[in-house]
């Protein structure tokens, strides 16, 4: 399995370890000739205008939007929610677009304001989720299945092939949001 991760900016690194950890070949993305065959794709935490910006400047968002379009895979935490994210609503920028909900970017406030807490994942339990000048999700498509709620706020969703994240598994120790990731690279439906 081969897991391409989006490394132009942010905290790739920490979702590499993790994984490889678990048996996964992971494949830096870092220019369009990167872009082969990958099985899924993860957007990691960072500066979604900045990541927006080098996908651009990279000649690598149209390639990869089609892909996540045609039904790949992709795992985004944070500042990768907001680059998948339909409406934001404090940003008149859109990216990928693809993920049918409506953002708020930096929900939680600044840097000094991070903080973790426990909450109860489906299908998962509960687990410590760690936000760093988080969003949260502030609406869905009937569509969107809710994963995870922190003080009524959405934090975590899934819709179709898009697993989308406010806050940052890949700063703990916990690796199961990662295993239920690569569970659902092996039960991607089949192209028509």
């Amino acid at each position: 399995m081969k897991i391409g991760v989006l490394c132009v900016q942010g905290a790739f690194i920490e979702h590499i370890k993790i994984f490889e950890k678990l048996g996964a070949d992971c494949i830096c993305l870092r220019q369009k000739s990167d872009i082969t065959h990958i099985d899924g794709l993860v957007l990691p935490g960072g500066e979604s205008t900045t990541q927006g910006k080098l996908l651009h400047e990279l000649n690598m968002f149209e390639p990869l939007k089609e892909k996540i379009i045609n039904g790949l895979p992709v795992f985004a935490t944070c500042a990768g929610l907001i680059l998948l994210s339909e409406k934001l609503t404090n940003d008149t920028n859109i990216y990928f677009g693809t993920l049918p909900i409506t953002t708020k970017r930096n929900a939680y406030g600044r840097q000094s304001d991070s903080f973790q807490t426990t909450a109860h994942f489906k299908g998962i339990g509960n687990y410590l989720m760690t936000f760093i000048r988080a969003p949260y999700i502030e609406s869905t498509d009937s569509s969107v299945d809710v994963l995870a709620t922190v003080n009524n706020k959405i934090v975590a969703v899934k819709y179709k092939n898009q697993l989308g994240l406010a806050f940052h598994p890949e700063l703990g120790d916990d690796i199961r949001i990662h295993q239920y990731f690569i569970d659902m690279i092996g039960h991607k439906p089949l192209p028509h």
